[in-house]
């Protein structure tokens, strides 16, 4: 179980990102679209997934702003936004905001992968969420890079997440 917090006031997740290395969690999730995405339709192919609460939040809005901005010079790479905002309210806000380089993954039929990755906060008003992190993948599915930001009302470390991929 890991810590961070929400301005200043602790809340817990229900245990660890995946270990560097290892191979990420079987995963899938649901795109605007409403087709599934697997980690199997990833295979091949960098991946960031960028973990948060709701887009309804200013920070979450930022970090989907922000990776889609740094996506468009990586090559053979997804970045999939991921949040229990379903399809639909995932679609208007990428339609409204011109965001055209990251995939967005909803939880909201599959909840379990909050728990198989570690970030599921189980207490404080966003209990259940997800906690702020980012988990980088290889092409083969393993991870390269791990982020649980400490502190839920800010972003991650973009910079250390981008360069994960070497």
């Amino acid at each position: 179980m890991a810590e961070i917090t929400l301005r200043g006031n602790p809340i817990q997740t229900n245990g660890d990102l995946p270990p560097v290395g290892s191979s990420v969690p079987d995963f899938t999730l649901t795109k605007a679209d409403w087709s599934p995405l697997s980690k199997d339709d990833l295979a091949g192919k960098h991946v960031v997934l960028n973990i948060f609460p709701s887009l309804d939040t200013g920070t979450c809005q930022q970090t989907i702003r922000a990776f889609n901005e740094r996506a468009a010079a990586l090559k053979d790479t997804t970045v999939v936004c991921v949040s229990a905002d379903l399809p639909p309210a995932a679609a208007r806000f990428c339609g409204a905001e011109g965001i055209e380089n990251v995939v967005t993954g909803s939880t909201f039929r599959s909840p379990d992968i909050l728990q198989r990755f570690g970030v599921q906060m189980t207490d404080g008003k966003m209990a259940a969420l997800a906690a702020r992190s980012v988990v980088v993948l290889d092409t083969d599915g393993s991870v390269l890079y791990t982020e649980l930001v400490a502190e839920l009302s800010e972003e991650p470390d973009y910079d250390a997440a981008i360069a994960a991929l070497g």
